[in-house]
């Protein structure tokens, strides 16, 4: 089997409320989280999970925050020697906006999105702003986009599982590496959601649904099962990973 290197690329921040990350917990701490592109090396296909925001504000005190350089998609790809061209495949976790603003770039790419996430950003509930079609338009008039119903190999050592914790569409990115099995997951979370303070713990709470959820009780269990299923856990929003040059 195809085994990859992941390697995260931040191409922007938010600076909100921790509880949008921690459900019931964290209220009124400001947090900043990366906002990540990841890019998959291995095989013969260049591939993305998610494509980041298109203008990112890149400042010295953001990247202090966040222990990391911040970078425009051309940059972050450039990195790796590739241009926004280059781009086989693009895998969504899901469409809120930060996660897909640069679609229109990847020209020549495949985009894989679960069914109900386009729904979603074509008719989205009033609680959820985070949708905006204009982002994906372009790809979908050019027949990018394939919708998935169900759990799929999208190519050897590369699986997607549909996991409905923070939108309804979610998809988990499950990657074999050298060093096992790595999920990038579906939901908006930090490692903290994964690994509570104790303090949480106590409460008999293994993990924390994230802040903006489609039903606790069931992004709890998934979340759950995706802790159980990977070797290593990459949450989308950690700021570990903004130092790091490969997981």
């Amino acid at each position: 089997m195809t085994t990859y290197k992941i390697h995260p690329i931040v191409m922007g921040t938010k600076i909100f409320d921790k509880g949008m990350m921690t459900y019931q917990h964290g209220y009124g701490e400001e947090y900043v989280i990366p906002i990540y592109c990841w890019y998959l090396e291995g095989g013969n296909r260049k591939i993305l999970v998610d494509t980041g925001e298109m203008r990112p504000i890149q400042s010295k005190d953001r990247e202090a925050r966040i222990g990391g350089r911040i970078h425009t998609f051309e940059e972050g790809l450039g990195l790796w020697n590739l241009s926004p061209e280059d781009v086989d495949i693009v895998i969504h976790t899901h469409l809120h906006n930060d996660h897909c603003e640069n679609d229109y770039q990847c020209k020549n790419a495949t985009f894989f999105v679960h069914e109900e996430e386009l729904n979603s950003i074509h008719n989205p509930h009033p609680l959820d702003f985070r949708y905006m079609e204009d982002y994906i338009e372009e790809v979908e008039e050019n027949g990018q986009i394939q919708t998935l119903s169900n759990d799929r190999e999208i190519l050897p050592g590369i699986q997607v599982v549909h996991t409905p914790a923070h939108t309804r569409g979610g998809l988990t990115v499950f990657v074999s590496t050298a060093k096992g099995r790595a999920a990038i997951t579906g939901f908006c979370v930090i490692m903290e959601n994964f690994y509570p303070p104790k303090e949480i713990m106590a409460m008999e709470m293994e993990v924390i649904p994230p802040g903006t959820v489609v039903n606790p009780y069931e992004a709890y269990d998934i979340m759950k099962k995706v802790k159980g299923e990977a070797d290593i856990l990459i949450p989308l929003h950690d700021p570990k990973f903004a130092s790091i040059s490969t997981v």
